[in-house]
């Protein structure tokens, strides 16, 4: 299993110290003692890049808890996200992103998050780009007036975008819209906007660049599904 909770790594190495501190009190040096604190100082080392430097900075696991995104990832799929992708890269449509979730997504599904004191990390797949203009029209989006060939979400009807039919939405500056391959059963952008939920301040579908934390870029586990992602 991937260490991808803060609380295993401090574990590693927390128990990495303590074997370093006791093994030199365990008598005359030999040759497997030697072996093994070699392997524990290799050991801390890595650990500590890995918590100090590849996990916030370069890469991240991620576990898939839900079903929106089938059939592109599977619950209890486990993925890695390029951390650093969005320093470099612009994002582009067709993007599957992490991301913080707004607190638009915490009203229209309250069981997610009902005090709204955590903000907790989506997966969805980036639909529109800032400047970009969008609609859903008979069940088929349209981008920039562009009708969007997409193999790969799970049904091909997709919930109703407020103000269906009517003029098109334009996407603000540093904004970006993210919608799940199970559009039917996702809580993304096309939920967001509607008016039922919660009060009007947090009625937007967008999500902030600086909330994109990173690019998904492989299944690695299961074993059979391991694929690079698209």
């Amino acid at each position: 299993m991937a260490f991808d909770r803060p609380w295993q790594i401090v574990g590693l190495i927390v128990l990495a110290v303590l074997v370093r501190l006791v093994l030199p009190r365990l008598g005359s040096a030999g040759r497997w003692r030697d072996s093994l604190l070699e392997f524990d100082d290799s050991l801390l080392i890595a650990v500590l890049v890995v918590f100090c430097v590849v996990r916030p900075f370069v890469l991240q696991t991620f576990f898939i808890p839900s079903g929106s995104m089938l059939p592109t990832l599977q619950e209890k799929d486990r993925i890695i996200v390029l951390k650093f992708w969005y320093h470099v890269q612009e994002p582009k449509a067709g993007d599957i992103v992490v991301f913080r979730a707004p607190k638009a997504a915490y009203y229209s599904n309250p069981a997610e998050n009902p005090d709204l004191s955590e903000s907790k990390d989506f997966i969805k797949r980036l639909v529109a780009t800032p400047g970009d203009r969008l609609r859903v029209s008979d069940s088929k989006l349209y981008r920039n007036g562009q009708p969007q060939s997409e193999p790969y979400i799970e049904w091909p009807k997709a919930l109703p975008w407020p103000g269906d039919g009517r003029e098109d939405l334009r996407i603000p500056p540093d904004q970006y819209v993210v919608m799940g391959d199970n559009r039917n059963n996702s809580n993304d952008s096309t939920r967001w906007l509607l008016p039922t939920y919660g009060p009007n301040h947090v009625n937007a579908p967008y999500v902030s660049r600086e909330m994109l934390l990173g690019k998904a870029w492989l299944i690695f586990w299961p074993i059979n599904r391991v694929r690079l992602l698209r």
